[in-house]
């Protein structure tokens, strides 16, 4: 896992816009506000997630951060969100692909609800049917609402699950934020929290001792391999010195 992450660039731009010394403090003063509101608001922090994703987005495009003498937009980000720049990617996806889902219902649903309407909005691009979802939003629980998106998508049930809860300290959040951030750039943003730390705990195994259980270390390498793509699977084959390419497809279909 080591060595594989790529960070997003924004290229939409190739020449630098022009920046409105007046507008670009007020956006700024905006988000700050707000940042502020959350902390301060822990009953109703996700209220204002809509207006907050519009001001990033907007951050971005014409480049605002460079007034507080920053190098690029995701220092920017890192300043604001300290604890995870995650958030605020979601925030700005809710904002460029839900342009159809009036302001005042995606507040409403909640930001995390909305961002799994992205998934949808994203794969039916114009034939989203932005009303049936909404619906579906509004009222199903979060964790059925992130089921039924993710049936649509894969076209498969999910698998069982359960939720785990366990205590981390303040001290421990920052590592274990970042561990998830960097593995989620690796594996693609799709793959959810629970697997990246899956594939955390798999690559961790793998480097650990054989002696208590190799079965489980089977498992944790199978899941690593197909996490990887078509290219490195060969290459991974190749330098294990056996099978091919025709190997590695017949594995991956479960032919052998």
């Amino acid at each position: 896992m080591i060595g594989l992450t790529s960070l997003w660039i924004d290229r939409r731009f190739t020449v630098s816009p022009e920046i409105n010394p007046r507008r670009a403090l007020l956006v700024l003063s905006k988000i700050d506000e707000i940042l502020s509101w959350e902390k301060n608001k822990e009953q109703e922090r996700d209220t204002r997630f809509v207006e907050l994703g519009e001001h990033l987005c907007e951050v971005r495009a014409k480049q605002y951060w460079k007034l507080e003498k920053l190098d690029s937009f995701d220092a920017f980000l890192e300043r604001r969100f300290p604890e995870s720049r995650r958030k605020a990617y979601y925030l700005m996806a809710i904002h460029e692909n839900l342009t159809r889902v009036p302001k005042s219902q995606l507040r409403e649903v909640g930001w995390s609800k909305a961002t799994e309407l992205v998934k949808v909005a994203r794969k039916d691009g114009e034939s989203f049917d932005c009303a049936t979802w909404l619906h579906r939003a509004k009222d199903l629980p979060k964790e059925r609402f992130k089921t039924e998106v993710e049936r649509y998508l894969t076209g498969k049930e999910t698998e069982p699950w359960e939720i785990i809860y366990f205590k981390l300290y303040k001290s421990q959040l920052k590592v274990v934020e970042q561990a998830l951030e960097t593995t989620a750039l690796m594996l693609g943003s799709d793959k959810s929290r629970g697997y990246c730390l899956e594939m955390i705990c798999a690559d961790f195994l793998a480097g650990a001792t054989t002696e208590s259980d190799p079965q489980m270390v089977m498992v944790c390498l199978e899941r690593l391999y197909t996490s990887l793509s078509d290219e490195h699977k060969v290459q991974l084959l190749n330098r294990l010195g056996g099978g091919t390419w025709k190997d590695c497809v017949r594995s991956d279909r479960g032919l052998c």
